[in-house]
């Protein structure tokens, strides 16, 4: 199994470039199940969790090609894939594809808005709570569902086609959202989405969904309307910037000290994020180019962050704040308000010498003079790369183990912040 070796106490300098979003090539992946046409992806990052769900797109009959790459391309800036779903041959997503990602478990809502029903396995992906599917599950049944759980499958059916409808999720839910979206495109009549997730990529596959065909307005909005349509055809589209991505590296910027411009990232993604990096002590800039996140000497500021759904602070950079906090002057609150179980970097953190105390969905980091460098484990996506951000302000050498969480969030890392001056390499075996 592969591992990270970093040496830490390099600044960041230079330029990185920004890839194309995870969170929003997976949903826009799954869309092309809802036509029988071609869709095309620009910039779709190469990442573990893609090759895992054209796999399973695969299952259902879905083609797909990988352009080959254009003048100044590089293995850092994405990719296209044409996805084509000229025959569903099979509307099964089997438990040992499905265990593997949680993201795949949204083919449920097209494969039953285009084929009328559908057997998913319940989902896996990263263990940080339970994050049930129940809202998903109602959202379909507001379309007219029937909806089953047997020996761990969804078996769902529409016999009929599905039928718009009123649906008020209780709380935001992005996946809940991003399912009532791809099913409601086919259904007959018009859907109101109410308490819908604002996230842009959100926002990004509705705007894809919209280039195929649909008839939707509101999306980036708490309330959105979908006008159902007989059938959609295909369409090109480009993966938004991934602002998880850019969070990430910005605060390694930031704990680093240095100069990066973070090429192609857009600030309106992760305002809420740099506001707060610049309360902690970081310069940062937008331009047609990117951002830039500079530090100068100075130490860094304690902050007091809560997660929450968009525009709020993100879920997906909390790990990497607390990294960043565990040098900061004074006592850092962070609290954890959209998962539980979602601190479990802390005792890896704390190998490194960090002083955390947990209490209940609240984390406390007292700011110490120094990090050492020490064996690590990587126990989920976003705390794998909080520990690589600590590592980088290390002294000495931090080993990472299990990075394949690594593999299945960000593109090409090493080489990334390599180029910016990290000591960083990757041990394979």
């Amino acid at each position: 199994m592969d591992r990270i070796r970093i040496v830490g106490g390099e600044p960041l300098v230079g330029t990185l470039p920004i890839s194309g979003a995870k969170n929003a090539a997976l949903p826009l992946m799954i869309a092309s199940l809802l036509t029988e046409e071609t869709l095309e992806l620009h910039n779709v990052p190469r990442l573990a969790d893609v090759g895992l769900l054209l796999r399973i797109l695969g299952n259902h009959g879905v083609d797909h090609s990988i352009a080959g790459k254009r003048p100044g391309q590089t293995a850092e800036t994405g990719q296209t894939i044409r996805l084509k779903a000229g025959n569903i041959i099979d509307t099964v997503a089997p438990y040992e594809l499905v265990s593997r990602m949680r993201a795949s478990f949204w083919v449920l809502g097209p494969l039953l808005a285009r084929m009328g029903e559908a057997k998913v396995s319940l989902p896996g992906g990263c263990a940080i709570g339970t994050r049930p599917v129940d809202l998903l599950l109602m959202a379909l049944e507001r379309l007219g569902a029937e909806i089953e759980i047997d020996a761990g499958y969804v078996l769902a059916r529409a016999p009929k086609g599905l039928r718009g409808a009123e649906i008020a999720f209780p709380k935001v839910t992005v996946g809940g959202t991003h399912t009532a979206l791809m099913a409601a495109v086919l259904a007959d009549g018009t859907t109101v989405i109410e308490n819908a997730a604002c996230e842009p990529e959100v926002t990004d596959l509705a705007l894809c969904l919209a280039k195929m065909g649909a008839r939707i307005t509101g999306a980036g909005t708490a309330r959105i309307v979908v006008e159902g349509v007989t059938s959609l055809g295909g369409a090109e589209h480009s993966v938004l910037p991934d602002r998880i991505e850019t969070g990430t590296y910005a605060m390694a910027v930031a704990m680093t000290g240095g100069d990066v411009l973070l090429e192609g990232a857009e600030p309106d993604l992760l305002q809420s994020a740099l506001d707060v990096l610049v309360e902690a002590g970081a310069e940062i800039s937008a331009s047609n180019e990117g951002i830039r996140v500079r530090r100068n000497g100075a130490g860094l500021a304690s902050v007091d962050v809560t997660t929450q759904p968009f525009p709020g602070f993100p879920t997906d950079l909390q790990a990497q704040l607390m990294a960043l906090m565990t040098r900061a002057k004074g006592t850092t609150r962070i609290r954890e308000t959209i998962f539980e179980n979602r601190f479990m970097h802390v005792q890896e953190l704390a190998r490194l010498g960090a002083r955390i105390r947990l209490d209940g969905d609240v984390a406390y980091v007292d700011g110490v003079a120094r990090l050492k460098g020490a064996p690590v484990m990587a126990t989920d996506l976003r705390a794998s790369v909080s520990l690589v951000i600590a590592a980088l302000a290390a002294e000495g050498e931090t080993m990472v183990n299990r990075v394949y969480h690594l593999d299945r969030g960000f593109e090409a890392l090493e080489a990334k912040l390599g180029r910016c001056g990290a000591r960083i390499e990757r041990i394979s075996g």
